[in-house]
């Protein structure tokens, strides 16, 4: 007597749902990426590119719960329907899902700007900039102070006391 397949015993179903359970998974990652591929420092970014890392960047982490969602209903059922070695290669889905699910709700920009813990100075005498370089600068009663864009542009912060004034310096 012949048996009706499951649709999980299925070739083409199984192959579907491995390729819907791979195509999740890019979906999570990319969901973390475009935004931190495209919001870097000392790149170029347009108006249109950051327009749409912000836009990823305010929907990933509903997206991402989503879709990791998905990836665990997909692998419970593939798992059953699976062989050991099947099986353990649904563990990487489940993992870049998980981690993408966490990473979109880390503020990972602020770890690439290091902010500056203490300022050092030197008397504007000992200072030697190139012609070009530019600076921002500070005067609060007779004492002043001058910020390199260069650092700046690095480190996005500082805090400091000018004539004892404590101010943030930021760009």
């Amino acid at each position: 007597m012949n048996q009706i397949p499951t649709p999980i015993s299925n070739r083409s179903h199984r192959r579907a749902l491995w390729l819907t359970l791979a195509l999740l998974a890019v979906a999570s990652l990319l969901l973390f990426f475009i935004p931190a591929f495209v919001i870097r420092p000392f790149t170029h970014q347009s108006a249109r590119g950051l327009s749409l890392a912000i836009a990823v960047k305010r929907i990933a982490p509903a997206l991402t719960l989503v879709t990791l969602a998905a990836i665990v209903l997909l692998a419970w059922r593939l798992w059953t329907a699976s062989s050991k070695l099947l099986r353990a290669s649904l563990v990487l889905p489940l993992l870049l899902a998980a981690a993408s699910t966490v990473m979109v709700r880390q503020n990972y920009f602020e770890w690439m700007f290091n902010p500056i813990a203490a300022a050092g100075f030197i008397p504007s005498a000992d200072a030697h900039l190139a012609d070009k370089e530019m600076v921002m600068a500070v005067r609060i009663g007779p004492q002043a102070r001058a910020y390199p864009i260069v650092q700046m542009a690095y480190h996005h912060i500082l805090n400091d006391t000018v004539n004892g004034e404590p101010i943030v310096v930021t760009y």
